[in-house]
């Protein structure tokens, strides 16, 4: 299937990056994944498959391994920024949804090749038993505090994984306070990371503001969104890019999105993001002015 983005990406993006783009050193991949799994949701095109093979995600993981790179958690990660550290060859690997194959798929792939992650839990989606949506099992509490166990971190990703533009600042602060609670409740330690479900709103300034200070007071301290791009110091902690991974990342794809061949993706993005924010202030304000036109 063709995939404009990769033609774009290894023919002129990675090329660019090399030559003209900022120093890796500096700016750190966040990897994006859901579910590892043959699974495909319901999604046809590549860009927007949420699924990494099993195998697929065992050669990326060599792959980062074979080339020396490490994995850092979020709070190191922010400390590192804060510290004006560099950071080459470093990247921090996450899940979004807290789906079951983790166990098998990717655990004891990350073990072997001794790689640190972090998963962002729908609260509601994570039971006492598997729960089970579109044909995905969710992991368990008791598989949550084996991770955790064993290294790896949690964060929320909401209570119920909604739209959050689509709610009220009560509603958004359940979401975020109380899925954050149940966590540390669940694990008996702190949760200080959040992951934001579909895309973020980053044209929407008055909505970033009100989930910044949200955020702030909830007690968090970084979070982590699907604006593309690699992540660096200037990014604020709260609202960090990622790179999306699955199964049609092959070496040279994975390879272009870990040294800034792809960044230049949120170009497009935001613009799309942009144009659609706007037409939507218009409807809004054509609405208003046909309900004040007929009183």
């Amino acid at each position: 299937m063709a995939r404009i983005d990769r033609l774009v990406t290894l023919c002129a993006g990675h090329p660019l990056a090399k030559v003209l783009g900022p120093s890796s050193d500096w700016r750190v991949p966040i990897l994006m994944y859901h579910s590892i799994s043959d699974n495909l949701f319901g999604k046809s095109h590549p860009y927007f498959q949420i699924n990494t093979a099993v195998e697929v995600f065992a050669r990326q993981m060599r792959w980062l391994r074979n080339h020396d790179y490490r994995t850092v958690d979020l709070p190191e990660l922010i400390e590192k920024f804060d510290r004006r550290e560099r950071l080459p060859r470093t990247v921090v690997i996450t899940f979004d949804d807290g789906y079951r194959d983790f166990l098998d798929g990717a655990m004891p792939v990350l073990k072997q090749c001794g790689f640190s992650a972090t998963i962002f839990l729908a609260t509601d989606r994570i039971q006492d038993t598997p729960a089970r949506l579109n044909g995905a099992e969710y992991l368990t509490w008791q598989d949550v505090r084996e991770l955790h166990r064993h290294g790896i971190q949690f964060g929320s990703h909401t209570v119920s994984h909604p739209d959050m533009r689509s709610l009220g600042p009560e509603q958004i602060e359940y979401e975020l306070g109380y899925s954050k609670e149940l966590i540390e409740h669940k694990l008996g330690d702190s949760v200080t990371s959040f992951a934001y479900p579909f895309a973020f709103p980053e044209e929407d300034l008055d909505f970033t503001r009100f989930l910044l200070d949200v955020l702030e007071n909830q007690g968090f301290l970084s979070g982590v969104t699907t604006i593309l791009g690699r992540a660096s110091r200037k990014c604020s902690p709260y609202f960090l890019p990622r790179l999306p991974v699955n199964s049609w990342d092959d070496r040279a794809l994975l390879q272009a999105k870990l040294e800034g061949g792809y960044d230049w993706m949120h170009w497009p993005q935001r613009l799309k993001k942009m144009l659609n924010h706007n037409v939507t202030l218009m409807q809004r304000s054509a609405k208003a002015e046909s309900v004040f036109g007929n009183r």
